[in-house]
């Protein structure tokens, strides 16, 4: 389970009727801004009406769409950019060290991308190599369905180690009609957003390393996810689909264990669903850290590779291991891994994922009486779908358990698919509460075998490494 803050109150909520294809017309030709070549391009959306969409930039045609400073297209099995030739050098002063820097710097921006489906969220998240010496900074700019412009957010300023600089994300970003919460861009509830949305959006990346280097950060696939979720407490129930009957081994690993362990990552135990979620899934995979990656740890520990999972998913300001493209780039650091985080129409979604051999990290809030069998209640936590049943309940792998003994779980199909897939919720007071409308997390190789690239492309998972 993972710590409630101020982010999390308006994740999933949709706010009304989509605007109309006026107002749309006039965001697409506003949202083409200041820096660089790159017209609107609309990408593909998901068969059945779709309010999701995925796109990313991840081959070599992608990263030469953008608009380039001091950087190059680097080829290859895994084409990515680097720094050829800084464009600058600015200071750094790291907000939770005081430390105060000299870096040189080099950017790359996306061309325009305009959503089939004009959006209330939006989160980015990129997979890269930040070797010691190298950080990166990835931006959003948002073109509104007014035809205005949002400022450039930062949605992170990341690096995979933690000596250089500590990852974090940036608070108290907004204007007047949108802002980000940790992790995420949301149009704002209150009077400037009404009817408003994401109509089209640009991505910026800003790589740094130590000025007189040739040290470089690569970056391999940036992206978003736009999506405008109906407002709904309740979801469509589901029958049995393709996933039935079908369970994947995956490691199973307990977030309890861990209670008490290292306070300045958030102390283990209900702060780790998040990490330790991922480890599974990674492991899953086949990856895992090295006894030097793991040389840190406390040898009394069990399973040192959640530790190790926490430190390098920890978000310095959110100050917990919860943000969730944080998570995707840490997965991202193991040999030839894509991770995102995308949202999902339905469970019957995830049977697909689960019957090409890929399981899943979903998101999901609830009272202790509407998932039986957990045993507790929850503000936000992360939890593996590793497979389902021959009736169709959900297989899970519930990292919260009391030992890795009791991590497979399976909870009832109809009860599992409402908690995750709703955007409201009552809480035990009977207060109104957002729910993550489908959030999860995607880990799966860079050359996904053909069964598991056809159904990434059937759900609208772009940049998955090989030709789309």
């Amino acid at each position: 389970m993972s710590r409630l803050t101020p982010r999390r109150t308006l994740l999933a909520a949709a706010l009304g009727a989509t605007a109309s294809l006026a107002a749309v017309s006039s965001a697409r030709g506003a949202a083409g801004p200041d820096d660089g070549a790159g017209g609107a391009r609309k990408a593909a959306s998901n068969a059945g009406g779709s309010t999701v969409d995925c796109r990313a930039w991840t081959t070599s045609a992608d990263w030469r769409e953008g608009a380039v400073r001091g950087v190059r297209v680097r080829d290859g099995a895994r084409p990515g950019i680097v720094i050829v030739k800084p464009a600058g050098t600015t200071e750094y002063t790291d907000p939770h060290t005081g430390t105060k820097a000299a870096w040189a710097y080099a950017t790359w921006t996306g061309p325009v991308h305009t959503l089939p489906t004009p959006a209330n969220e939006a989160i980015v998240s990129w997979n890269a190599h930040t070797p010691e010496g190298t950080w990166l900074q990835v931006e959003i700019r948002a073109g509104y369905t007014d035809g205005t412009l949002s400022p450039w957010y930062v949605m992170g300023r990341w690096a995979a180690g933690d000596l250089d600089i500590r990852r974090t994300s940036v608070d108290d970003q907004r204007d007047t009609k949108s802002t980000v919460w940790t992790d995420t861009l949301s149009i704002d509830s209150g009077p400037a957003g009404e009817g408003l949305r994401i109509a089209a959006y640009r991505l910026r990346l800003t790589l740094y390393r130590r000025p007189g280097t040739s040290v470089t950060p690569t970056v391999w696939r940036v992206g978003a996810m736009g999506s405008n979720v109906p407002d709904r407490f309740t979801v469509p129930a589901s029958e049995p689909g393709v996933g039935a009957g079908r369970e994947l081994t995956v490691p199973r690993y307990s977030q309890e264990v861990h209670k008490g362990q290292y306070p300045e990552y958030d102390n283990g135990g209900e702060a780790w669903c998040s990490p330790t979620s991922s480890q599974m899934i990674i492991e899953y995979w086949g990856r895992k850290p090295t006894e030097q990656d793991l040389a840190w740890v406390n040898p009394d520990y069990a399973d040192p590779q959640i530790c190790h999972a926490a430190r390098f998913t920890f978000d310095y300001q959110y100050n917990g291991c919860g943000n969730w493209p944080f998570n995707a780039a840490y997965a991202a650091t193991y040999r030839d891994l894509t991770a995102l985080v995308t949202r999902l129409d339905t469970l019957t979604d995830a049977e697909k994922l689960i019957a090409a051999g890929i399981p899943l990290i979903t998101s999901q809030s609830f009272l202790p009486t509407e998932l039986t069998g957990a045993g507790y209640g929850t503000a936000g936590h992360l939890m593996t779908v590793i497979g389902f049943t021959s009736d169709g309940d959900v297989i899970a792998g519930d990292p919260a358990s009391k030992d890795n003994e009791a991590v497979r779980r399976i909870y009832r199909r109809r009860e599992f698919e409402n908690i995750w897939l709703r955007t409201k919720r009552y809480d035990e007071k009977g207060q109104v509460k957002s729910g993550s409308g489908g959030i999860c997390y995607l880990y799966f190789p860079v050359r996904p075998a053909p069964t598991q690239h056809r159904v990434l492309t059937e759900l609208g998972i772009f940049g998955a490494g090989v030709p789309r």
